[in-house]
Order: structure tokens, then sequence, then C-alpha cells
């Protein structure tokens, strides 16, 4: 969130943040907001861990809509977004993951790339569809896996470039220049 934020300041993105909504009480996100200016707000997901319930789906829906968002940025939010929330943002929902999707889905990718053995990874900006870090792919940056890398470091090293390439897809969406078709996506130039 910081960086996107410091990406708007900057002019690089065309954009504004208009609010920032966690489903962790005291996410560090809130605090970032409250950095840069930006309305933040808890909202309890309800009773399910991966997932919202209907009561809090609506929540988040009515946030986002009394916000007039044009575009819903999920950054640290572990939970499966379905129906209701995607038919009221349908093609506007995106997310980053710490990995080369289609690899290393859900949970602790990093972990995941480690005990696999690969020697890239890396991070992906894909739009939210109803399955689990499966919509389509948006952008992608590799990360080397190092010799000697723990989870943490290999997990920090990700972290660094998805400041980096979330930012710059938030502002090309924000430009227009992205469209999807079908499973691939396209950009078009500056």
């Amino acid at each position: 969130m910081a960086a996107i934020a410091q990406a708007c300041a900057a002019g690089k993105i065309p954009a504004r943040i208009a609010v920032v909504i966690s489903d962790v009480g005291d996410a560090g996100i809130l605090q970032h907001a409250r950095q840069y200016s930006v309305p933040g707000e808890f909202i309890a997901p309800g009773k399910y861990r991966t997932k919202l319930d209907d009561d809090a789906e609506r929540a988040y829906i009515r946030h986002l809509s009394d916000a007039e968002v044009d575009l819903v940025v999920l950054a640290g939010f572990m939970r499966i977004l379905k129906g209701e929330f995607l038919r009221a943002f349908a093609g506007r929902v995106v997310n980053i993951h710490p990995s080369l999707l289609p690899a290393f889905p859900g949970l602790e990718s990093w972990k995941q790339a480690l005990d696999h053995g690969v020697k890239v990874t890396g991070c992906t900006v894909h739009f939210v569809d109803q399955g689990v870090d499966s919509g389509p792919i948006i952008a992608q940056q590799t990360v080397p896996v190092l010799e000697g890398d723990t989870p943490e470091t290999l997990h920090v090293r990700i972290q660094e470039a998805e400041r980096r390439l979330y930012p710059a897809v938030i502002g090309a969406l924000a430009e227009g220049r992205i469209t999807v078709k079908g499973r691939q996506t396209l950009w078009r130039k500056p």
C-alpha cells in the first residue's frame, strides 16, 4: 500500500487511493493509510477463516461502492472472494501473489518454491476470479532463488519485486492500457 501511495503522490499512477479496508483490526496497512491521509477502516470478516461471510461481503461492497472505487487492489488480503463481490466489481479486482503463477498458488508460496527446488520464482499481478490465484495474469517479475536462501530471505526479495511491479501495473490499468481477451492480457504502449 505504501509503494502504491508513493507512486500516486509522485504522479506515476494517475489515480488516488479512495479507501483502505482491512479484515484484520491491527493490520499495518491501516497505519500506512493514516500516514498517507487515506481513509482506513477495519471490517470484521465474519465467521469463516478463508472467505468473507455474507454480511461482511455486503459491508465490503457497500464501503467500496460508497468510496466510488474504480479498481479494487488487494494486498495481503488472505480471503477468497466469490460471487456477489466479484459481480459488484467485475473485471476490476486485482491481486499480487508471491510466485510466478500458475506455480505455487495459495499460502506461503516462497516456501513452496524453496521446497520444490526451483531456481527462479517471483511475483504475479493477476485479475481475481472465482478460483484461488487463478485469474488472468497481468504481469510477472522474476526473482532468482539464491544458494543458501531461507524462506525469509527469499520472501524479502519477492516483496521488493512486488513493490516495483504492483504500482507499475496499477498505473497501466489507471491509464486504460491493459485489456483482457479470455485469459490473455494485452498491454498498449504509453
